[in-house]
């Protein structure tokens, strides 16, 4: 079983300026835009913008990675010693779990859409 990187989440500290960063240097195209999440196309892999938080400050990143059987993969990761986050659910029309990886980020895995 192997997974596919679906998408970054990037915590800005001005989603504007950072949309216009991706934009205007790097000529990603914007698929969907709000002031608390943007979806930029890059290829098989979406960067999604987000404001920072406390926990989740600019600069920081997330990861999120598809696989058929999330279930089997979230298992698999706790074998391999990942730390679970959130047990596999329903959430948003996907099964989602999320796992901690080896710096104590969180990983999200999602059923492909």
């Amino acid at each position: 079983m192997s997974a596919t990187l679906k998408y970054v989440i990037r915590y800005v500290s001005d989603m504007d300026t950072a949309v216009r960063f991706f934009v205007d240097n790097l000529g990603l195209r914007v698929r969907f835009q709000s002031p608390h999440w943007t979806e930029l196309e890059s290829g098989e892999t979406t960067l999604a913008l987000h404001p920072a938080t406390a926990s989740k400050p600019a600069g920081s990143s997330e990861l999120g990675f598809n696989a058929a059987d999330i279930d089997a993969l979230y298992a698999k990761c706790l074998e391999g010693g990942a730390p679970g986050v959130e047990a596999p659910k329903n959430l948003h029309g996907v099964r989602m779990a999320k796992v901690r990886g080896t710096d104590g980020e969180e990983i999200t895995l999602s059923s492909p859409e």
